[in-house]
């Protein structure tokens, strides 16, 4: 049976696993600030995610630009896509799991386009799965604690995972996580899937956003075999370097790391503020301490991942 073009990983390309043993990855940057900057309003409780129903072929446009700039993986358009966010919208189950599926399809068309165009290098799927504080869609990913125990949030989390590893991705983005308690529940809900994944924990200093220490947090994946990679997503980039130190010491598995720009979200003007204190310059620093996964994540565009690709290839 032939594959359809960009139904699968890149020709001969080495699984992800096998890739993060041998060298780093280039991930993307952010999906939503690509998206806007398109002309695409996302001020909805699904984020991007509503793009897979409304506007797929703006999702592969915004990979197909990552890709092009350097990208070896893309991030699926499914952080905030989830059965009870698309129940709220009055989508119906079937068709909510065929739209997270849809989130892995899009990625594959633009590498396929990708590849098509001239890029050589290969690439893989990371379908990204947020935590349950992206579907209430109040902030409440970054502050965890929800109430909830590690029983009722695997119970919220399988189902989707279930879903994106069944779409054929290479690996789940456990990103965002803001606190212990998730991050078990998602460490369970990953059992008999199939698939790696990484686990990328929300920061600010030392500790996750609910406030635990980083070796405590980083501890509960050192011995599951199912992550691949561990580290820190949509920090501060001045959060970064230690949080990689960390994360490589106590689990001794490959790091991610994609921190924001450095500016910060003004909730009430809901706008941006401060300047970007992200530099292509400091991923050099992140490699040495053990980042095998490193891109950026909201208002990380194109531009600062064609600038860390450049950094990689010169360090």
């Amino acid at each position: 049976m032939t594959s359809a073009p960009g139904a699968g990983p890149s020709p001969a390309a080495p699984s992800f696993a096998e890739a993060l043993a041998t060298g780093v990855l280039v991930l993307d940057g952010g999906l939503s600030n690509q998206l806007e900057a398109a002309g695409h309003n996302l001020s909805d409780e699904l984020w991007s995610a509503r793009l897979l129903d409304e506007r797929p072929e703006a999702v592969t446009e915004a990979h197909l630009a990552y890709f092009a700039a350097g990208a070896n993986v893309a991030i699926t358009a499914t952080y905030q896509a989830t059965f009870e966010g698309f129940a709220r919208r009055g989508v119906p189950r079937g068709r909510a799991a065929r739209l997270m599926a849809l989130g892995v399809t899009l990625a594959r068309e633009a590498a396929g386009r990708a590849r098509a165009g001239g890029v050589r290098a290969p690439t893989w799927v990371a379908a990204s799965a947020g935590p349950y504080g992206a579907m209430l869609a109040d902030g409440s990913e970054y502050r965890g604690r929800y109430g909830l125990g590690v029983a009722e949030l695997e119970r919220f989390h399988r189902p989707r995972l279930e879903v994106l590893a069944a779409a054929g991705a290479d690996v789940l983005a456990l990103e965002t996580v803001p606190d212990t308690v998730e991050a078990r529940a998602l460490l369970r809900a990953l059992r008999g899937l199939g698939t790696p994944a990484w686990l990328s924990y929300a920061v600010a200093g030392d500790r996750t956003r609910a406030g635990q220490p980083l070796e405590e947090a980083f501890g509960l994946a050192a011995d599951a075999e199912e992550v691949v990679a561990v580290g820190v997503n949509c920090c501060a980039p001045e959060d970064a370097a230690g949080a990689v130190e960390t994360a490589a010491r106590v689990t001794g598995k490959p790091v991610v790391v994609y921190p924001n720009s450095g500016e910060v979200w003004d909730s009430g003007a809901r706008a941006w503020r401060g300047r970007s204190t992200f530099a292509p310059g400091l991923v050099t620093g992140w490699q040495r301490s053990g980042a095998r996964l490193i891109g950026g994540c909201c208002r990380v565009g194109p531009s600062a991942v064609a600038g860390i690709a450049a950094a990689l290839r010169t360090g």
